[in-house]
């Protein structure tokens, strides 16, 4: 047991956890806004849902959300949108569907 004063050590696995978490971009602010909404080619947003224009990374995806949300209608998968065909990628722009970071 430690005394009031004495610091608590970290584990290597704590530390490294921090690390992560401070240096992954986890696709959150403009950038990660941008790449859920499908606006620009990076990660996240390859299909969208024809009915309620809602999008998912893979056709898999896209199959779950349809059998929750649109059980009555039939699931076609060529009246899907893919919007990585459709949105000319940008490479000098920091693509925030992939995990890892600028900062190392």
């Amino acid at each position: 047991m430690t005394g009031k004063a004495k610091p608590k050590k970290h584990t290597a696995k704590e530390i490294a956890a921090k690390v992560d978490a401070a240096t992954t971009n986890r696709g959150g602010g403009k950038a990660g806004q941008a790449d859920r909404t499908g606006q620009e080619k990076g990660g996240h947003a390859k299909y969208e849902c024809p009915h309620c224009k809602i999008t998912a990374p893979d056709l898999k995806t896209m199959q779950i959300h349809h059998d929750a949300r649109h059980p009555k209608l039939p699931f076609e998968e060529e009246k899907l949108a893919n919007l990585h065909a459709v949105h000319v990628a940008d490479s000098s722009k920091p693509r925030p569907g992939v995990k890892g970071s600028h900062k190392k």
